[in-house]
């Protein structure tokens, strides 16, 4: 089953009062396995960057003012996407930009149904527990020292962790062979040390020890062994 992880920054919190979608980072999973495909896109505002949200992402306006707007790099995100689930931490503020942003170009928005919100499943699994993507990590043991400011990417990346580890997890430590298992991402590989060939040890009774247990039989009184079974 192919499904994909996806992210979003922006200028905002809301599209309906002019915010716009300013990147998108997409992970493809195959039967919950990354398979190294990816899509990341950079788009221009339109818009002047406010300042609480570069504090958060790091994009300012002279870095996007080359940038494509998103109408022209429409066709490969929706060609990446396909018709798979996509799943996104709080899923409807991703889609919500998503769709307001193919709306403004004339394309159809993506089907609700398609949503998979790791927040909602983690409320289940963890009620009362912090839900940020931080707290789940920590949560998990899924390594974010790399990440100083959010970029879409990169959370992709880190809520594909999450989103295996939330529909069972991958048992990652788990080898059943000698031989190398590389996982299909290419990201991780486990490998276990080459043993060397030993022979089986002698297991048969020696003559000595026949002889011992031969003298310790003989001297029990009554082995149940030998009882006939007579009634009580």
């Amino acid at each position: 089953m192919r499904e994909i992880i996806f992210d979003t920054e922006t200028t905002g919190f809301d599209p309906q009062t002019g915010d716009r979608l300013v990147e998108i980072g997409c992970i493809e999973l195959v039967n919950r396995v990354p398979t190294g495909q990816t899509f990341h896109a950079y788009y221009n505002p339109q818009r002047p960057m406010p300042a609480a949200a570069e504090a958060v992402h790091g994009l300012s306006d002279i870095f996007l003012s080359d940038k494509q707007l998103f109408p022209a790099g429409v066709d490969a995100l929706l060609e990446f996407l396909g018709d798979s689930p996509l799943v996104a931490h709080n899923a409807k503020f991703d889609f919500g930009f998503l769709n307001h942003e193919l709306t403004l170009c004339g394309r159809t928005g993506i089907s609700m149904t398609r949503m998979i919100d790791t927040v909602a499943m983690a409320r289940t699994l963890h009620p009362g527990a912090k839900h940020s993507l931080d707290a789940l990590c920590t949560r998990y043991g899924i390594d974010r020292s790399h990440r100083i400011k959010h970029g879409a990417l990169l959370d992709a990346e880190l809520l594909a962790q999450l989103y295996i580890e939330l529909t069972g997890g991958r048992q990652i430590g788990l080898v059943l062979g000698i031989e190398t298992e590389r996982k299909a991402n290419g990201l991780c590989s486990i490998a276990t040390q080459a043993r060397s060939h030993r022979p089986a040890r002698a297991h048969s009774a020696s003559s000595a020890e026949l002889e011992r247990h031969a003298s310790f039989v003989a001297a029990l009184d009554k082995p149940l062994w030998l009882d006939s079974g007579s009634s009580a």
